[in-house]
């Protein structure tokens, strides 16, 4: 891994707080056995329904957010899909983003679309603490480790979305053998988002290879600035998990259709439909 002395402070809270998590799970028994529902299966239905492909993120909190979210976060999930959600991430982080493994069962109980557990597994023994479609393994945290900890998931039947934030994470992605991959616009040492990360790795991505866009999307713009530069999905917390999540979700869902739209000059509000069934 990275010298963890690159990282913003908040950050090295994190990674310290989940090795504290792997160690204390270290003489856990038990491995899971998960039978996934499809994450490609999910998009490819988002664009056929012309929508899209949004992972939602039911997010209680986080470092760079102010403030919380106490809604029942089923509530929340179950608003995101109503929007149009291809996916759901939920949280299990318990000490700076207020997850727990009982809230992402609770979700995955709740909706029928693929959930992403977001957490920062740095040890097998983490994969075993819950039961999900897709678990998240961040590159700069895991390091050397990477290979050893995609088998290892992907032998309980885990989907694995591999996160990046530059070319030099990324080519050790895919020389794990990483097929879904995230790159992650906010910068691990300032904080600071970029969407021009993306756009700066996204091109050295194999087509074979599905594309997921991180932080910092909150508008239309940003969603149709990501798909342009590649993105095959998006993944978007904060700026759905801030007001209304059903509207806001239903608002990025609908980016591209609703621009089509505007953008057509024969939809005219004058025409008379009085004859066209609907």
């Amino acid at each position: 891994m990275d010298d963890p002395n690159e990282l913003a402070p908040a950050v090295r809270s994190i990674l310290s707080a989940a090795r504290e998590r792997a160690d204390a799970r270290g003489d856990a028994s038990g491995t899971v056995s998960v039978s996934p529902r499809d994450l490609s299966a999910a998009f490819e239905r988002a664009e056929a329904d012309g929508r899209v492909p949004v992972i939602a993120e039911v997010k209680p909190t986080s470092p760079t957010t102010e403030g919380s979210r106490e809604d029942d976060p089923v509530a929340l999930a179950e608003g995101m899909v109503a929007g149009g959600a291809a996916a759901l991430s939920v949280l299990t982080e318990p000490e700076h983003f207020g997850g727990s493994v009982d809230t992402l069962e609770r979700v995955r109980d709740a909706v029928d679309v693929p959930v992403l557990r977001k957490d920062f597994v740095v040890g097998e023994a983490q994969l075993d603490a819950v039961e999900s479609d897709v678990v998240l393994l961040i590159a700069r945290f895991v390091g050397e480790g990477l290979p050893d900890l995609l088998a290892a998931a992907r032998d309980r039947g885990f989907r694995v979305l591999v996160e990046v934030h530059d070319r030099e994470e990324l080519e050790r992605a895919l020389d794990a053998g990483a097929t879904t991959i995230g790159v992650n616009n906010r910068d691990l040492a300032e904080l600071v988002v970029d969407l021009g990360t993306f756009e700066s790795v996204a091109p050295r991505v194999p087509d074979d290879v599905t594309l997921i866009a991180e932080s910092g999307i909150g508008s239309p713009a940003d969603v149709r600035r990501m798909r342009a530069a590649g993105a095959d999905a998006l993944l978007v917390g904060s700026a759905i998990m801030d007001g209304d999540v059903e509207a806001n979700t239903r608002e990025l869902v609908r980016a591209e259709a609703d621009e089509d739209e505007d953008a057509d000059p024969t939809l005219d509000d004058t025409t008379d439909t009085t004859e066209t069934p609907t």
